[in-house]
């Protein structure tokens, strides 16, 4: 069978939800025993969103094979529980390069390189990558940004050149917006067809519309949008505010998304979706037995973007303890010694969020502080993790002034330190330890209890690492190395034993929880979270 090909382009106004939707569909393709995968194509010029500040573009998240992506593969994998990997996200920076590489090695034969054909054919080229490779059934592919951008212009035009060259193998799928005017109390239309149009003008004509919107449409609205913009009454999806964005692949279904698709591609329908897991999970989230105030503590809190993967693996945390967790999210540049208490009294657990640079640090390890010194389970996560090392440094073994040298390069107690291999590193892009590692946890652990085995592989993304020179100090004054990397010794893991339940990770255990296959660590906490709470209940 050759690969289908679904494009999901977006109009009206940016951040619609063309992630959740893709994600959605691909679900439930899966589910009816296809082989889907998602990829993004951002229309920005850096070549990965790994040297943006996440006030600019939000969480960096890194697949297993080392790629700096955008979020939504994040979302693409918690829904299908796929890795994705470089292939699966694109940048006009990444195009650009390799056509200007091709320049320069003459792959072009001295004719002039332009937007048409040399760009727009290495679009296309990365667009079928996927499918031609790895031989999938259905290759998704979401197009950053809005219909009328400038920069997404190239990515349309490759679009519209697939769709003549692939005929009946591809569609396209638009997503806009239908706002509802509470003055006449109306519903309004009028910008999908302006946003239609627009995708007309560059000579893509969408399959199937999907309309975000506040508030149910009725027959007569569905009818005067397929009239207006060319598709067929069944090829107008509602996609209605719901409270989580895991109940989107079930009001997909509901409305037929993925019937529609099917037909207009060709494919046999199969097996109604198995969705028995999914709903299973949406009820334990929506009829939770207890709850738990959770701090993250960070230094982008203002953007809940910047932590999307951890709110997300607290979800699915929670939903598996049957416990709501109510996350509230402190700027680390705000705590102090003094404020501890107050900032902290009604919160059962803290985390303490990976970051670059020496903004909020102290603020961090305030928080670190006051978890260890008043039982309140912790977890810290990369620079989280190494903020504890530096807080028992100072606080129990009473290194004057130990730090991290990403913090203070003259420190006399470089507690955390540079990595061996980064030392001669210069350029910023793409040069971290990136990706997945093996790891291996002790027995009588926190993490082996999570875990419930020594041999594990987790993500990481960091440049800094727990300094072994340490390490016997450290663990005779009570925080212990519970997991290293076999290869470099590279402590993975470090534990207070003493505490009810304080855990330090290098890596980052966000980025592989899942809807079905929550992250053992996070579980983990959230268990000792209530746990602690019900003895201070109790007493």
């Amino acid at each position: 069978m050759a690969t289908k090909y679904i494009f999901v382009t977006g109009g009206v106004t940016s951040s619609l939800g063309k992630g959740i939707i893709s994600a959605s569909l691909a679900k439930l393709l899966q589910a009816r025993g296809y082989s889907v995968t998602i990829q993004k194509f951002d229309p920005y010029i850096n070549i990965d969103p790994g040297t943006l500040n996440p006030y600019e573009h939000g969480e960096c998240y890194v697949t297993e094979d080392g790629a700096e992506t955008d979020l939504d593969l994040g979302h693409y994998e918690r829904f299908l529980n796929t890795p994705t990997s470089q292939a699966n996200n694109v940048t006009t920076g990444r195009i650009y390069q390799t056509v200007i590489d091709k320049e320069r090695k003459g792959d072009f034969l001295g004719k002039t390189v332009q937007i048409i054909p040399h760009i727009t054919d290495e679009i296309k080229r990365r667009i079928k990558l996927l499918g031609t490779k790895h031989k999938y059934d259905i290759v998704i592919t979401e197009i950053g940004g809005t219909v009328g951008d400038i920069e997404s212009l190239p990515y349309i035009e490759a679009v519209r050149q697939l769709k003549w060259e692939i005929g009946k193998n591809c569609l396209v799928i638009h997503l806009t917006l239908v706002p509802y005017l509470s003055a006449p109390g109306e519903l309004k239309t009028k910008p999908t067809q302006h946003s239609v149009k627009l995708l007309l003008e560059n000579g893509v004509q969408p399959d199937i519309l999907v309309l975000r919107t506040e508030h149910p449409l009725n027959k007569e609205l569905r009818k005067k949008v397929a009239l207006f913009c060319n598709v067929d009454f069944e090829s107008v999806i509602e996609s209605i505010d719901v409270s989580t964005i895991y109940e989107v692949p079930v009001l997909m279904h509901k409305e037929k998304l993925d019937v529609t698709v099917l037909k207009k591609l060709g494919l046999a329908m199969k097996d109604e979706p198995p969705l028995i897991p999914w709903n299973d999970f949406l009820k334990k989230l929506k009829n939770p037995k207890t709850h738990v105030n959770i701090a993250l503590v960070g230094k982008y809190v203002e953007l809940s973007d910047a932590y999307k993967s951890i709110s997300e693996s607290f979800i699915h945390a929670g939903a598996e303890n049957e416990c709501k967790v109510h996350l509230k999210f402190i700027h680390s540049e705000e705590v102090t010694i003094a404020n501890s208490e107050e900032k902290f009294k009604d919160i059962q657990g803290i985390l303490v969020a990976p970051g670059f640079g020496h903004r909020g640090i102290d603020g961090k390890i305030n928080a670190i502080k006051y978890a260890r010194e008043n039982n309140i389970p912790f977890l810290g996560i990369c620079l989280g993790m190494q903020c504890a090392v530096i807080e028992f440094g100072l606080n129990v073994l009473g290194l004057k002034d130990a730090n991290s040298r990403e913090m203070n390069r003259t420190t006399p107690h470089p507690v955390i330190d540079l990595m061996e291999e980064q030392k001669t590193i210069i350029e910023k892009g793409g040069t971290m330890r990136l990706g997945s590692y093996p790891c291996k946890v002790k027995k009588g652990t926190n993490a082996f209890g999570a875990y419930k085995k020594t041999q594990i592989n987790e993500r990481h993304r960091h440049r800094y690492e727990f300094n072994n020179s340490y390490l016997e100090q450290y663990e005779k004054a009570g925080m212990i190395s519970a997991g290293i990397n076999p290869e470099s010794e590279l402590v993975e893991i470090i534990e207070i034993p003493s505490h009810p339940w304080f855990v330090g990770v290098q890596f980052h255990p966000e980025y592989k929880s899942s809807v079905l296959y929550p992250h053992p660590i996070f579980v983990a906490f959230i268990k000792a979270v209530m746990e602690e709470n019900m003895k201070k209940l109790e007493v």
